[in-house]
């Protein structure tokens, strides 16, 4: 029972995560449509981070690359994240 509870809640870290990228590859979007405004520095960080790795999306494309790479920031840099 212990390894079905475990293999479920692995499968809901990773749909958690996948909603984070989502929510993270949004909101640097929109942060962009705002300029020249700016937030915190702690964001803009975020921010320059994420753009250095995933550019602007300014014409559609698929978005399934951006939200893979975004997944990848999180999983690397999620202890700078959590500060």
């Amino acid at each position: 029972m212990g390894a079905n509870a475990a293999t479920k809640l692995h499968r809901l870290m990773k749909n958690v995560q996948r909603v984070l990228a989502i929510e993270l590859l949004t909101a640097v979007q929109a942060m962009e449509f705002r300029r020249p405004g700016t937030s915190s520095p702690a964001l803009e960080k975020i921010c320059t981070a994420l753009r250095a790795q995933i550019p602007f999306m300014d014409s559609d494309r698929l978005l399934h690359d951006d939200l893979v790479k975004t997944e990848q920031f999180l999983e690397q840099n999620a202890d700078a994240l959590m500060k």
